[in-house]
């Protein structure tokens, strides 16, 4: 089987999932994303470490896997847990890195650096994605920012595929082209439009019109490849084409969610400010 076609199959096994989960919300929502994000954690783990590096895994995966339940806890039953919980897990971190070096390790304190920053990436920053379900009308939100993101995905590598012929970032991801990123924000706007004006004719007075779904789709179409960049660094350190082999087609769970990441918080905060201050 081609990689298309692994890629395509995948797709239609997991968009449905998603979408229920989107729609569902609370612990179901929990579940999915921590079938990803969990994974993500410990392939940003392994990356590093084929660099001779020694991020804690039990800090990195664990504390990501709490700050999803955490932040699903918060927006349950309106507490702060998550807060905490990234305190905990920070301490935590250091704590076992100064053991690593009383125990003979030179470069326990990088590996602390890379610890906390797989903690606050993967985790933190990936629970922007349970915060931004929690939203009034939280499940269009996601629904119109994590869809926004998988359009521009396919559009870009539809697109570029067939036409594209400028790189963006030759170093970093060398199949990534202009013609592609165009095309991604084209599509990822197209459905915003659709998305707005169905939304609206069904609900009435909300804030999914046109004109701001269409908003939602072009910032993250626009500014998400970056953590599909981001992630590109990462793996070329560490001289690995995939994060991991988790889905056909696909690659590692990290390579699923690196745009998921950037577009849980910036979503979050654009529909924040723009709607709800």
């Amino acid at each position: 089987m081609s990689s298309f076609a692994k890629r395509t199959l995948a797709s239609i096994i997991l968009i449905p999932l998603g979408m229920f989960a989107i729609y569902a919300g609370g612990w179901y929502l929990t579940l999915i994303l921590l079938a990803f994000i969990a994974p993500a954690a410990n392939e940003f783990t392994k990356l590093y470490a084929a660099c001779g590096h020694k991020p804690s895994t039990v800090v990195v995966v664990g504390g990501a896997s709490v700050l999803l339940i955490t932040r699903t806890l918060d927006g349950l039953y309106q507490t702060e847990f998550s807060l905490p919980a990234f305190g905990f897990f920070s301490l935590l971190g250091m704590l076992l890195h100064l053991i690593a070096f009383e125990r003979g390790r030179e470069e326990a304190a990088l590996d602390f650096a890379i610890t906390l920053a797989g903690l606050t990436y993967i985790g933190w920053i990936g629970s922007y994605l349970i915060a931004l379900r929690y939203l009034p009308s939280g499940a269009w939100w996601t629904f119109a920012v994590l869809t926004s993101v998988w359009l521009a995905d396919g559009g870009a590598y539809v697109i570029g595929k067939r036409w594209g012929r400028r790189q963006i970032s030759p170093n970093l991801s060398p199949k990534k082209t202009w013609e592609g990123y165009f095309g991604g924000i084209l599509f990822s706007v197209g459905f915003g439009l659709l998305l707005g004006m169905a939304w609206q004719a069904g609900a009435g007075d909300t804030p999914l019109t046109a004109l701001t779904t269409a908003l939602v789709g072009l910032v993250m179409s626009t500014l998400t490849i970056f953590g599909d960049l981001g992630e590109s660094m990462i793996k070329r350190m560490a001289k690995a084409k995939d994060s991991g082999s988790l889905i056909p087609g696909h690659g590692g769970a990290f390579d699923r969610v690196d745009s998921w990441l950037w577009a849980g918080v910036l979503g979050f905060y654009l529909i924040t400010w723009l709607f709800y201050r």
